[in-house]
């Protein structure tokens, strides 16, 4: 889709999963009326719809099968999945994770989704039910947060809210007096979790380098070259400058004072043009503007690095910068 290659990232198997994981514990335990314990097994876990599980229970073809030797067990199912604009990350986000040597593998941020779960606790005695549902309702506060990694390939591990909606209670009578009732407790739950976007490489970013610019087209500040080898003198840094025939003047910034010509004035009141004479007022030194710098002035230079340089994303290391200011940067 949209250009994709088909991908797959298992996050909605992995929610069902996490999910189903907190009941496969539960345990159910008899004891004798003096308190001996008589009986003690793990309480079946299984997915599927309530409706499904009811039929299941209840039906007996061969008029052998009984109830109780069934339940008590526990199912769930995922009803529903709805967009959570509360939990919206701002899309341009990407995570990373080592690949190579020479790549990184890249992929935005997850979409936020809330799944709703239900669960159902088929139990023959109200003992046993309760004893299930004692086991469950005290961790949820109204939430229990568990931690999911969602792609081992990145490494992105993320706590997932699991939140109690409500609990309901159902008894079944159907039947004449010698049929078996069943008693039905029902949680409904809602899941944060989270929907990923495909993986994609991209290379490694091994230095970042950081320009500051000042706008050449600034009347307040110019960077221009003059004619060096028909001047004479040198422009002293700090002196006004003149062109009296065309009211120009400013401050030397720098000068070059080589045959490449540049002359950064500041503090202008107007803009210099090609052909004015500029004239020092300290150094009496004299040149003509032969042409303008169409480019910004760069009067900061930061290159920031790993340290060491041949150091992999997964790996720990720190930072060098190299800072050149103006008018080096020039």
């Amino acid at each position: 889709m949209l250009g994709n290659a088909p991908f797959y990232n298992r996050t909605i198997r992995r929610i069902v999963v996490a999910f189903g994981t907190l009941f496969n514990d539960i345990q159910c335990v008899r004891h004798t009326q003096s308190g001996i314990e008589l009986e003690r097994w793990k309480v079946p876990l299984s997915y599927g719809a309530k409706e499904k599980y009811l039929t299941r229970l209840t039906s007996d073809p061969t008029l052998t099968k009984s109830i109780a030797t069934i339940v008590p067990r526990i199912s769930f199912n995922m009803e529903s999945m709805s967009y959570d604009p509360t939990r919206k990350h701002v899309t341009t986000l990407q995570n990373f994770s080592g690949s190579t040597s020479t790549k990184v593998n890249t992929q935005y941020v997850p979409v936020p989704y809330n799944f709703e779960f239900s669960l159902s606790i088929y139990v023959r005695n109200t003992e046993d039910g309760t004893q299930i549902l004692e086991q469950i309702l005290p961790f949820f506060t109204p939430d229990f947060t568990v931690t999911v990694n969602f792609n081992p390939t990145m490494d992105q591990k993320y706590d997932v809210p699991i939140i109690l909606n409500s609990v309901n209670s159902t008894v079944d009578y159907e039947g004449d007096f010698m049929t078996t009732r069943l008693i039905l407790w029902d949680l409904d739950f809602t899941v944060k979790g989270y929907i990923w976007p495909p993986i994609k490489e991209g290379k490694i970013i091994r230095s970042a380098n950081t320009n500051l610019y000042i706008d050449n087209n600034n009347k307040q500040i110019q960077k221009v070259k003059v004619d060096y080898a028909n001047g004479f003198g040198v422009f002293a840094q700090g002196e006004t400058i003149r062109d009296k025939a065309n009211g120009v003047f400013g401050t030397v910034e720098y000068f070059s004072n080589t045959s490449t010509g540049i002359l950064v004035a500041t503090g202008l009141n107007k803009t210099i043009s090609v052909g004015n004479r500029l004239t020092g007022d300290y150094s009496n030194a004299v040149f003509n503007v032969a042409s303008l710098s169409s480019n910004a002035i760069e009067v900061t230079n930061i290159m920031t690095r790993p340290n060491p340089i041949d150091a992999m994303p997964d790996d720990e290391f720190g930072f060098s910068e190299t800072i050149i200011t103006y008018p080096n940067t020039l």
